[in-house]
């Protein structure tokens, strides 16, 4: 049996949530830090179209592309504005970001969770 992808994709987008929670417990750590400008990690989905991984192909019928993703590159935030000291980090936007990565915790870790629930159970059939 070969590996299955979706837990090294899913493994890769913890990663990069993890690195985006980085980025932005920085922001607000240097909220009132003069000069600071805000930061962000480039989107998932332009790292995971930039990456290509090798699938198994066992029929010639098989598509011979897929993804990857290793999360990577740090990216200067446009923030809702900038304050006269020159710092452009929103508290209020950084908490709803900080919101989204929860949410997308929870998600593939249920995504994870289900397919690992599926894949145990048609081992024992």
């Amino acid at each position: 049996m070969g590996p299955v992808y979706l837990f090294d994709v899913a493994s890769s987008h913890e990663r990069w949530l993890s690195l985006r929670q980085s980025a932005i417990s920085s922001n607000v750590a240097n909220a009132n830090t003069p000069g600071y400008r805000a930061q962000d990690i480039e989107p998932f989905n332009k790292i995971i179209e930039a990456k290509v991984v090798p699938v198994t192909v066992t029929s010639p019928a098989h598509i011979t592309t897929g993804s990857s993703v290793e999360a990577q590159g740090m990216r200067k935030e446009k923030s809702w504005e900038t304050v006269h000291s020159g710092n452009s980090v929103s508290l209020e936007q950084e908490m709803l970001k900080a919101g989204d990565i929860n949410r997308d915790y929870s998600l593939n870790t249920a995504i994870v969770k289900s397919f690992h629930r599926m894949f145990m159970t048609s081992m024992k059939t």
